[in-house]
C-alpha cells in the first residue's frame, strides 16, 4: 500500500530519513516498503518500478540534490497513475512550498520532521478520512517518542553503504546560510538507548559510522561516552566521521582523541570564514584564534583526518578577504579544504541580505550564488574553477610532495593564478586525464613560477611516481620507484591514504 522512496546522490548513501519514517509507521508498517534510487537512474525506469505493485501511497524525500529529478518522476506518475497519492517531505519542499513545481504534482506536502506526521496522514488516508489541506505542518515531538531506525539497515547496507547515525538533533547556533539556524537548540537522544542500538549495529558488522549531528562536541560528557564506546570496540576497519565545533576542544576531549589510531577518525570542521565582519552578517559565533589553534593541535597531536570547510560568496565577503581566510586556514594544514560556494537553501535566513548585498542566486538547482555587490560574476566563476582544480590537485593528495612549493607564501593567489592558466589551456574543469594533469601542472608552474620550477619538478616527479601511472613524466625518464612512496593496503579511502 505504501512505498517510501528517495533519489540518493550515490548508491553508497543509505537514507536515514526513510528508515525513520518506516520505523514509526506503527501497524501500517506491514503494508509498506522502502525503495531507494539514485539521481543517475532514468526517471521513467523509476516510475515503472514504483508502480509495479500498484501502491496507494508513495512518499518522497526531497532534498536540494534531487528536487529536479524527483519532479520528473512524480510528473510521470501523475500522468499514468493519477489515482496514486503522492506525499512529499524533506527540507527542500518544507519551505516556499506552494511556489515549487513539485507542489503542483503532489497530493500532500508534510513540512518539518515527519517521523510521526507521515504515519498520521497515511492512517487518515487508509481509513477514508484524508485531510482537506494540502500542506500539513508537522507538530513538535520529543525524541523519546521515536522508534529508532537502525535495525532497518540491511546486511547489504552494512557491507556496502555508509551508515548515517545521529546522537542528537538540532543546532544551537544561528549561522544564516544553514537551515539549522531555524532550530531552537540541540536535543540529544537518550544515550543508553542510542549506544545499545550502536552495539547491535557493530555486532552485525557495521564499521563505517557517519554521524550527522551538527555539533558532535557540544556536550563534552556525552561526546566522551560515545568515543569510549567505540574505543572499547576498536578494530582495524572501524571508521568514524564527526562534525565538530572548531573552537570547543577542552583538555579531556583532547586526551581522548589521542587514543584513536590512524584511519579511525575523520573530522568535518566548519570554518566558513575568518572575516569577523562577515561572521557578524551571518550571525556566526566563532573564536577564530581558538579555532586555528585547535586545528593545528588536531593536525599535530592526533591521527584524525581533518576536512575543513570554507564558503565563498557570503554577504560582505570580497575576493581578497576570502583569500585571507583561505591562507589562514591553509596554514593550519588540514588534510583537505572543502571550497563551498554559497547556496540559497529554501528557508534559510541568508535571504534577508539579498537587497543590501545584491545577492544574485542561480534560480535553478543547486541555487548557487552567481554574484554579489562585492564579487562579480566573472570572479565567482574563477573561484568555482579554483574549487574544482583544488579538489583535483590539493584535496586528492596526488600532489602532496609538490603542493607546498606551488602555493608558496601566497597560497590562494598562487593557486588562483594556476587556475586561470589551466582553464586558459584546457577550457575545462572535468575529465582531465591524470597523466595530462601532472603535465599541465608542471607546464603551468614553469610558465607562472619559473624561479622555482627546477626544484619543483623533482617534487612533481615523486608525486608522479607514487601515482603508478605508466610512461614517463615530462622530459625525464623515471625507472625506479622509491618504496617509501608505495601505498599500503589499509581501511583508508585512497584519498586519505595519499594524504598519509
Amino acid at each position: 500500500m505504501i512505498i517510501l522512496t528517495t533519489l540518493n546522490a550515490k548508491y553508497i548513501h543509505a537514507s536515514l530519513g526513510l528508515r525513520y519514517l518506516y520505523a514509526n509507521l506503527e501497524e501500517l508498517q506491514q503494508h509498506a516498503e522502502i525503495q531507494e534510487y539514485t539521481i543517475n537512474s532514468r526517471a521513467i525506469d523509476i516510475v515503472e518500478q514504483l508502480l509495479e505493485k500498484s501502491p496507494k501511497i508513495i512518499g518522497f524525500g526531497v532534498y536540494i540534490w534531487n528536487c529536479q529529478e524527483t519532479l520528473e518522476v512524480i510528473a510521470q506518475i501523475k500522468s499514468v497513475s493519477p489515482e496514486t497519492t503522492i506525499i512529499l517531505g524533506g527540507p527542500e519542499i518544507s519551505y516556499e512550498t506552494d511556489q515549487q513545481s513539485l507542489f503542483e504534482f503532489s497530493d500532500y506536502v508534510i513540512t518539518g520532521a515527519a517521523d510521526k506526521s507521515f504515519y498520521q496522514l497515511c492512517n487518515d488516508i487508509y481509513h477514508g478520512n484524508p485531510p482537506e489541506r494540502k500542506i500539513l505542518n508537522s507538530k513538535p515531538i520529543t525524541l523519546e517518542q521515536l522508534k529508532l531506525p537502525y535495525s532497518l539497515y540491511s546486511d547489504e547496507d552494512l557491507k556496502q553503504r555508509v551508515m548515517y547515525i545521529e546522537a542528537s538533533r538540532g543546532c544551537p547556533f544561528k549561522c544564516e546560510f544553514c537551515l539549522s539556524a531555524l532550530d531552537k537548540t540541540s536535543y540529544p537522544f537518550e544515550l543508553e538507548r542510542f549506544l545499545t542500538e550502536m552495539d547491535v549495529l557493530f555486532k552485525r558488522g557495521a564499521r563505517h559510522f557517519k554521524f550527522v549531528d551538527r555539533t558532535f562536541n557540544l556536550k563534552i560528557k556525552t561526546t566522551l561516552q560515545i568515543l569510549d564506546f567505540f574505543l572499547e570496540r576498536m578494530c582495524d576497519d572501524l571508521f568514524l566521521h564527526f562534525e565538530v565545533i572548531p573552537d570547543h576542544l577542552p583538555e579531556k576531549l583532547k586526551d581522548k582523541l589521542q587514543l584513536f589510531p590512524a584511519g579511525s577518525l575523520q573530522f568535518e570542521v566548519g570554518i566558513q570564514t575568518f572575516n569577523k565582519e562577515v561572521q557578524n552578517h551571518i550571525s556566526r559565533r566563532q573564536n577564530n584564534e581558538k579555532s586555528k589553534l585547535n586545528l593545528v593541535w588536531l593536525r599535530q597531536n592526533t591521527q584524525a583526518h581533518i576536512h575543513a570547510d570554507l564558503i565563498f560568496g557570503l554577504p560582505g565577503e570580497t575576493l581578497s578577504s576570502f583569500a585571507s581566510s583561505f591562507d589562514q586556514l591553509y596554514q593550519c594544514r588540514p588534510h583537505e579544504i572543502q571550497m563551498g560556494i554559497l547556496k540559497r537553501l529554501r528557508g534559510s535566513p541568508i535571504i534577508r541580505h539579498t537587497e543590501a548585498f545584491d545577492l544574485r542566486f542561480n534560480p535553478i538547482q543547486p541555487y548557487n550564488i552567481l554574484s554579489t555587490n562585492c564579487v562579480s560574476f566573472s570572479d565567482m566563476q574563477r573561484v568555482n574553477r579554483f574549487a574544482r582544480y583544488w579538489d583535483m590537485i590539493a584535496n586528492s593528495g596526488r600532489f602532496s610532495h609538490s603542493l607546498e612549493s606551488i602555493l608558496g607564501e601566497q597560497p590562494f593567489d598562487n593557486f588562483l593564478r594556476l587556475t586561470d592558466w589551466l582553464f586558459a589551456q584546457t577550457g575545462q574543469t572535468h575529465k582531465i586525464n591524470l597523466k595530462r594533469l601532472y603535465e599541465l601542472v608542471a607546464q603551468g608552474c614553469e610558465a607562472l613560477f619559473p624561479e622555482i620550477h627546477s626544484s619543483l619538478i623533482l617534487s612533481l616527479e615523486k608525486d608522479y611516481l607514487r601515482s603508478k601511472l605508466k610512461g614517463s613524466f615530462q622530459r625525464l625518464e623515471l625507472t625506479a620507484v622509491n618504496q617509501s612512496f608505495e601505498s599500503s593496503t589499509t581501511k583508508h579511502s585512497s584519498r586519505q591514504q595519499r594524504h598519509r
